[in-house]
């Protein structure tokens, strides 16, 4: 375990050049503007995601490396034709599907998940401690973590976080005014041991109180690609419960396992039902274009979630909700997730082989071998800056390869920002592709010295 156990949290009135520096290229920025309110000030700023659209838009001719998405030459086409027929040749069941629907979602999609979480992990809905109320449906699990964000977080209470994490969370909970704090990772996921001492700091700075929840992705981490080990879950687990604290485990890449077998999620050692909230998503795993996705939360926030969704759609798309009920009524999910496997199987390989060949021959250069999803997490030598600022990213654009630096993907306190980290993802190029982006970036490397 590393020596940040005992400074990864520092006082925040003694954040030094680096912490404040590290925030700037990311996500929020605090600035003056009349008449907007605090959190519209919090997400002033160009966003990450925006800095490289730019760069692609300005290069069209780069290997992006850097877009988190699905291949689109893969996407259920045939499938939505046959669920959309179906759907709309009954006329009363079309206009069902064309009106309102509830705030909690679709109950027949509702019902599917829920059948589909116990056979998943193993359990009866008694042994799981759930009930088919649990379940919400949201505008992809983005939406669902938002909310939960607006019901648990007020300003400047904290959420724990695997460093490194999903920058789009962090942008999320940072917009509500809240705090991120990085705990330590390895390739095992978050250390439990690490998230008991991050307390244990928070709690002599007089901090404790403010934290209310851990989040972690569970399965094949956006960006690291590393899975919580099986001996950790309930340990994570056993450690939000007896501190009183929500864990939120994110399974948007669950479905994507290319080697190995599944685990049990998080959610299946909380036999309460009371302090894991389950973010999950069909963006990933069919189709980000429906805007799907799903919460399974615990009893007391099943109320305050559904207000607040209320609020501001009274309910998620009624049509996209049916023609994935359709989906998974006519047995064409998991067909098609067989089919996904197999094809970014190919290209996660092809993407290690590139590195093996060209990058690990650099010194100081590692990487892990992920055993599902759709990144691969470099780390280079301690001297190269990849950030956004750094000189390696201009370097690499100019030899035709966008990466999404690491530095953004780590909480704004806690571990020191590895800002010789690079996020990689083979999801939307061809194994050919991949391989002439990797040793593009080898190349830019290079050139650093």
């Amino acid at each position: 375990m590393s020596e940040t156990l005992t400074t990864m949290v520092a006082d925040p009135a003694e954040k030094s050049p680096d912490q404040v520096k590290r925030t700037a290229p990311s996500r929020c920025r605090e600035t003056q503007s009349r008449g907007l309110s605090q959190r519209a000030r919090r997400a002033q700023g160009e966003t990450v995601v925006s800095t490289l659209m730019a760069k692609t838009l300005a290069h069209p001719e780069l290997i992006s490396l850097a877009a988190g998405f699905v291949d689109a030459t893969r996407l259920p086409v045939e499938t939505m034709l046959k669920a959309t027929g179906a759907v709309l040749a009954d006329g009363k069941r079309a206009r069902a599907a064309l009106q309102y629907g509830t705030t909690a979602g679709y109950a027949p999609l509702r019902q599917a998940i829920f059948d589909r979480l116990l056979v998943a992990d193993g359990q009866t809905a008694e042994q799981a401690g759930l009930t088919l109320g649990q379940i919400v449906i949201t505008s992809g699990s983005n939406q669902l973590l938002h909310h939960v964000g607006e019901v648990l977080l007020d300003p400047d209470d904290i959420v724990l976080c695997a460093a490194p994490s999903y920058f789009v969370f962090l942008g999320i909970i940072e917009s509500l005014g809240a705090v991120t704090v990085g705990v330590e990772a390895d390739e095992q996921g978050i250390v439990p041991e690490a998230v008991e001492a991050t307390l244990a700091a928070l709690e002599k700075q007089g901090r404790a109180g403010r934290v209310k929840a851990i989040y972690v992705t569970s399965y094949f981490d956006n960006p690291s690609g590393v899975s919580v080990s099986s001996r950790r879950r309930p340990a994570l687990v056993d450690i939000a419960a007896r501190h009183g604290l929500y864990l939120i485990e994110d399974v948007a890449y669950r479905e994507l396992r290319y080697r190995g077998d599944d685990l049990p999620s998080l959610r299946s050692f909380d036999a309460g039902g009371d302090t894991v909230i389950q973010a999950g998503t069909f963006s990933k795993s069919f189709s980000p274009g429906i805007r799907v996705g799903w919460g399974v939360l615990p009893r007391e926030l099943v109320g305050p979630v559904l207000a607040q969704k209320g609020h501001l759609d009274f309910g998620s798309a009624n049509f996209n909700q049916t023609l994935m009920a359709e989906v998974f009524a006519r047995d064409a999910f998991d067909p098609h997730v067989q089919r996904l496997r197999d094809h970014y199987r190919e290209k996660m390989n092809a993407a290690l082989q590139a590195v093996d060949e060209f990058l690990r021959p650099i010194d100081g250069v590692r990487c892990e071998s992920p055993a599902g999803g759709l990144y691969v997490w470099l780390r280079l030598p301690e001297t190269i800056d990849t950030g956004l600022e750094g000189p390696l990213f201009d370097r690499a654009v100019e030899e035709g390869v966008l990466y999404v630096p690491g530095e953004v993907c780590y909480p704004r306190e806690g571990v020191p920002v590895g800002r010789n980290t690079i996020r990689l993802s083979f999801g939307i190029q061809s194994c050919e592709s991949i391989r002439d982006g990797v040793k593009s970036l080898a190349r830019a490397i290079r050139r650093l010295d």
